[in-house]
């Protein structure tokens, strides 16, 4: 997927329910097929895109207790994904992520 929205299987389950943060700081590799499985499948996904100071509540909704929701997360941080909720995180929440995962490749290749 682009930046464009996607048609009807956006958000997807959440792939270890007990996932850390600590976990999500480190890459993980995807699953084939892992869209067939979210909670999202058949859901409009103008949910997951709402407009700017809209809330993004009814969209983490559905992503809660998702059994692909890492994997939703994983696909929206490895390809950049700018706009909406991808495994239950918003644009926000998932540049927190990529700084804090530069932040560990850097202080490991400078070790």
């Amino acid at each position: 997927m682009s930046d464009s929205k996607p048609t009807g299987d956006h958000g997807r389950k959440a792939h270890n329910m007990t996932q850390s943060y600590e976990d999500m700081l480190q890459p993980a590799e995807l699953e084939e097929n892992w869209q067939d499985d979210a909670n999202c499948l058949g859901v409009d996904p103008d949910l997951f895109f709402p407009e700017r100071g809209a809330s993004t509540r009814e969209a983490k909704e559905v992503c809660r207790g998702c059994v692909v929701r890492g994997q939703c997360l994983e696909f929206a941080l490895q390809n950049g994904e700018k706009f909406g909720i991808w495994g239950g995180l918003s644009e926000r929440e998932r540049r927190r992520i990529r700084r804090q995962r530069a932040q560990t490749a850097r202080s490991i290749i400078g070790a």
